[in-house]
Parts: structure tokens; C-alpha cells; sequence
């Protein structure tokens, strides 16, 4: 028996144990709607896909409660595919390994799924109990959340009946977020002809070992982006070596921060003990510039077979400078709250062949204008390298409700079950609340969640102790929900 089964609330970790039996990374989520459509017809409620392809659950009132408001229960079912660079599994196939080190849940060299693993599990234990009092009850637990919130979007406007909204997806307890950030895909693109390669030497570049991260919880925390950290020394590379530029694969979700990028380079074969000792010193350098932050930075230089042709110069010189100039990191932090983030971007996938180049960046901001403006900024940089792109999935922010209903009896419970007051915040990572209040605008919103850290990393990890009170608070405002206006 896994050990997390041990582990309290009881059925909280059972289900999310029976979850990580369950192949489930982004774009691949058909195994687990079935086995959550299973699930709920095996403990007896009603269970189906919607058209976006998110999970629908219903449940009756407990007798005595079929006249409080109705609440929806929400998180996502898709997990960011992360694993450390000497791990081998298969996010398609493989379940996920869990092991628990002083007192946190972590997967075994990837991403844990407790985001938002743990809250999907919550809800199966909602659902599943036969002894909890509770008004009618709906979920929707959506599809595809951290590639682009496609399931909350294409999400129908005639399937949820609910007045308040749930959202299990935060990851500090203690903390009730009523507001986040909006956000909006970048995609650049621009096709060439290859050339001839001329020259009798090739190498690849890898960088590795960064931190990576969360692009919306941990942005403002200054961890190296290993695509903007390559530029630097491809750049060096070209303009002191003479080298060539080849190839280009750095990051792998448009939500996390890449924490590796391998390139490869063609030169002179005389040039490369030089390249070699570049690409050290380069080590040293961002170890030293990143040292408080990042403790693994780790340049690697290895020879590849000669390709037989290259990126043309000048596209090359335009793509090596858009990679530079373009905006990555923090741009602004709110005025009124100086310690959260408004506005920032994610320099996230840079893909190059000798024929192809495609970038994608991901932009959010909790003010629709400062969004536009890094979205212009960021395009108008690429638009100077000859680049095409396109914004699209855009969404908004959630504007902060700190007069709402469910917020205050969320306040009020956590702290007589806590003996402190609750923290509430708006937060910069995005949640799929705004695009759920825009296609049910007189739902009353709140968001809330145990403790995870490192998300979108192959650290993941939760921590135990905080999947108790947050059990405890969302069982004792279900049963407090009130009574639905006539």
C-alpha cells in the first residue's frame, strides 16, 4: 500500500493516490475523465463530459439542506509534465511515484499532480461521502487548465446551476485568494530556406539544472531563464568565435519557467577548446550572478555529428537579438499592493531547426491595458527580427469581491477553527475563475487550497499537515452555506 494512503484526511489521500495511478499531463486527459466518470457513477451521482471536455459532477442535499444555495466545486485535471533531467519516465503511461520527506508529498523526479491533483481529490471525497451535510452540490473539474485554461473556456454557459464558486486551486493555506491576474499566449514564427553548412565542427550547448518554477507564483523571485541565459553566451559564441547557429530546444510549457535549453552550434574546428572555455567561464558567471537563487547551473559542451546545414546568417544575427531584447520577468508590481506582481512575462519555448523558428511567451497582468502593452512590447521585438505572431487564449483578470458572502464565512470559520485570521490576496498567478465569472457573472467566487510549493518543477511537493485544516474548512462551509434567497 502506497504510504500516502496512511496519511490524514483519509479520503483526500486516497483519492489523490488512486489519481496518480492515472496518466494525466496536459493534453492528454482521456484516461482520467474516464476514470472520474467511473468514479462518480460508482459512489452514485451524476457524472458526464461536458463539450470542452470537462468532468461534470451533481449531488443531491443532504435531507434537511435542499433549500441552501447551491455550490460549485471546481478544480483542473490535467498536470504539468515535469521530470529532472535523468528521470525516464513516461507522462503518457507511467504513474506517478509519490514519497514523503520531512513532512512533504513529493513525486519521485517529477511533477508530484498535487496541482491540482489534491484539489480534484478533494472533490471525490465530497462526492463519495455518505455522511456529510451539505445543499446540492455541482463540480466541474476542467480540462487542459495548464496549457491554455481550454476547458474553462470553451466551457457551456447552460451546464452549471450553482451561486457560489470554489475554486481548489490555490497553494498557500491559510490564504482565501478573491482576485488574479489575466493572461494572454504569444505566438512567434518565422520560416526561412536552410543553408549550406561549411564549416568542420559541431557542438552542443546544454544548459540544465536551474530551478524553473511556477511563471506566475515564482516570477518575481529572479530565477535564471534558460533561454534568455543561452542568448547570452550564443551571442559571445558568434560574434568571437565565428560559430553558427544550428539548432535550439529550451523550455516545454508555456507556464513554467524553462530551467533547460540545448543548442548546437557549427564552427571552425580550430575554434572549438575556445568554445569550450567559453561556454565555463559562462558557468562561473551565471553561478555567481545567480548564486543566492539558483545552486545547480550546470553548461555543458559536447561534439555532435557535422549537420549538413545551417540557420542563414542573417536570420540567425535577428533571432539571436529578439531572444535578448525580448521582455522576460517582472515588469511592474501593483501600486496599491507593492508586493504583488501586476504585470510580467514568460520567455517560455524556443524552438529552431535550420528551416523553422517558433517561440511562445505567455503574458499576464491583473490591468487589461498593462497587458496590452507588454503584449505590444513583446511583439513589436519580434516584428524588428522579421518574425510573425499572434495573440490568442487571451482571458482576464478577476477583480477582488472583498464584500463577498462565501469570503466572510470562509474568514469567519477559518478562524474559529484556527485561532488566526486568514490571509486574503489577490494573486499573479492566473485562475480559471475570471473566464467561469464571465460566463456565469452573479456566481460569488472565492479560491483556496493546501500548501504545494514548486509547482510546474520536478520538486512539486505538498505539505501534509496543511491537508487537514484545509479538509476541515471546506467540509464545515459546505455544511454552513446558506440559505438561498427566495
Amino acid at each position: 500500500m502506497s504510504e500516502i494512503r496512511k496519511l490524514k484526511p483519509e479520503g483526500l489521500w486516497r483519492n489523490f493516490d488512486e489519481l496518480t495511478k492515472v496518466p494525466r499531463p496536459s493534453g492528454h486527459t482521456e484516461k482520467v475523465r474516464k476514470f472520474l466518470v467511473d468514479f462518480g457513477k460508482q459512489v452514485g451521482i451524476e457524472a458526464f463530459v461536458d463539450t470542452a471536455n470537462n468532468v461534470i459532477f451533481r449531488k443531491p442535499a443532504t435531507p434537511g439542506y435542499e433549500n441552501r444555495k447551491t455550490v460549485v466545486l471546481q478544480a483542473h485535471i490535467d498536470m504539468v509534465p515535469q521530470k529532472a533531467p535523468s528521470s525516464s519516465h513516461n507522462f503518457e503511461t507511467d504513474p506517478i511515484q509519490t514519497r514523503i520527506i520531512d513532512g512533504w508529498v513529493y513525486g519521485t523526479d517529477t511533477t508530484l499532480g498535487a496541482d491540482d491533483g489534491l484539489g480534484v481529490a478533494a472533490i471525490m471525497s465530497i462526492m463519495e461521502s455518505k455522511d456529510l451535510k451539505h445543499g446540492p452540490l455541482e463540480a466541474v473539474l476542467t480540462n487542459d487548465e495548464e496549457t491554455g485554461m481550454y476547458g474553462a473556456n470553451d466551457l457551456p454557459t447552460d451546464v452549471l446551476t450553482g451561486d457560489i464558486l470554489m475554486n481548489l486551486d490555490s497553494e498557500t493555506w491559510g490564504k482565501f485568494v478573491i482576485g488574479s491576474a489575466g493572461g494572454v499566449d504569444i505566438d512567434t514564427s518565422l520560416e526561412y530556406k536552410e543553408v549550406e553548412n561549411t564549416y568542420d565542427a559541431a557542438v552542443k550547448i546544454t544548459l540544465k539544472g536551474l530551478r524553473g518554477g511556477h511563471s506566475g507564483l515564482e516570477i518575481n523571485e529572479g530565477r535564471a531563464n534558460a533561454n534568455k541565459e543561452m542568448a547570452r553566451l550564443v551571442r559571445k559564441a558568434i560574434s568571437e568565435l565565428g560559430a553558427r547557429l544550428v539548432s535550439w530546444d529550451g523550455g516545454n510549457m508555456r507556464n513554467a519557467i524553462p530551467f533547460k535549453a540545448e543548442v548546437v552550434l557549427a564552427l571552425p574546428k580550430a575554434n572549438v577548446k575556445s568554445l569550450e572555455k567559453m561556454v565555463a567561464k559562462q558557468q562561473e558567471l551565471v553561478a555567481d550572478e545567480f548564486k543566492l537563487i539558483e545552486k545547480n547551473v550546470e553548461f555543458l559542451c559536447e561534439s555532435v555529428d557535422i549537420p549538413k546545414t545551417l540557420v542563414p546568417v542573417e536570420i540567425q544575427d535577428n533571432l539571436i537579438n529578439s531572444i535578448t531584447a525580448c521582455h522576460d520577468g517582472v515588469l511592474r508590481f501593483i501600486p496599491a499592493y507593492p508586493d504583488v506582481v501586476e504585470t510580467s512575462s514568460n520567455l517560455a519555448i524556443i524552438n529552431i531547426t535550420s528551416n523553422k523558428a517558433s517561440f511562445k511567451i505567455l503574458v499576464r497582468s491583473s490591468r487589461e491595458d498593462m497587458k496590452e502593452v507588454l503584449v505590444n512590447r513583446i511583439i513589436s521585438c519580434f516584428d524588428m527580427a522579421g518574425m510573425k505572431s499572434v495573440a490568442s487564449g487571451s482571458y482576464g483578470g478577476w477583480d477582488p469581491n472583498p464584500n463577498s458572502e462565501i469570503l466572510n464565512l470562509l474568514k469567519k470559520i477559518y478562524k474559529d477553527q484556527n485561532g488566526e485570521d486568514a490571509i486574503v490576496q489577490v494573486d499573479h498567478a492566473g485562475l480559471e475563475c475570471s473566464i467561469i465569472l464571465g460566463k456565469y457573472p452573479n456566481m460569488d467566487v472565492v479560491s483556496f487550497g493546501p500548501t504545494i510549493r514548486s509547482p510546474h518543477t520536478s520538486t512539486e511537493r505538498a505539505e501534509i499537515s496543511s491537508c487537514e485544516p484545509f479538509w476541515k474548512l471546506l467540509v464545515k462551509s459546505l455544511e454552513e452555506i446558506p440559505v438561498k434567497n427566495r
